[in-house]
């Protein structure tokens, strides 16, 4: 019988703040197959608060909307998501300590992909099993064209 679970993924404050900008880009076509058959995504309390910090500012919340709507939104994603405990921690791993975050919580969660804009920012989540994939690509992954 094969493997019913989805598989889990991180998804970079990177890709909410493209898909809050734009409806046309991968970002938004992912973020708006949540909850997804394919692809569950995982959170902790540190990324959750990034994106409460980055996306109810003025310049990424879109036209027309407010930071508390921002942030209604972000607890549904949250409410989809699947929290993950770190109880470890290895940083410095990456240059920047909020990638690290992102790839400590996609380590200890058995993610295989970290999703975000910034596939450069990751290199090196290879050596821990986690591949740093482009929202496009990630889309092309999860829903291959004929």
């Amino acid at each position: 019988m094969a493997d019913l679970t989805p598989m889990r993924v991180v998804f970079d404050t990177s890709v909410l703040v493209a898909a809050a900008r734009s409806r046309q880009g991968a970002s938004f076509a992912l973020v708006s197959l949540i909850p997804a058959s394919d692809f569950q995504i995982c959170l902790s309390v540190g990324l959750y608060a990034e994106w409460q910090e980055v996306l109810t500012r003025a310049e990424h919340l879109p036209p027309g909307h407010t930071a508390e709507e921002a942030l209604g939104f972000l607890r549904y994603l949250a409410s989809q998501a699947h929290l993950q405990e770190i109880h470890f921690l290895w940083r410095p791993f990456l240059p920047d300590a909020d990638d690290d975050m992102i790839l400590e919580l996609a380590f200890a969660a058995g993610c295989r992909h970290i999703v975000t804009h910034n596939v450069r920012d990751f290199r090196g989540a290879e050596q821990l099993g986690v591949t740093p994939i482009s929202p496009g690509d990630f889309l092309n992954l999860i829903r291959p064209r004929p």
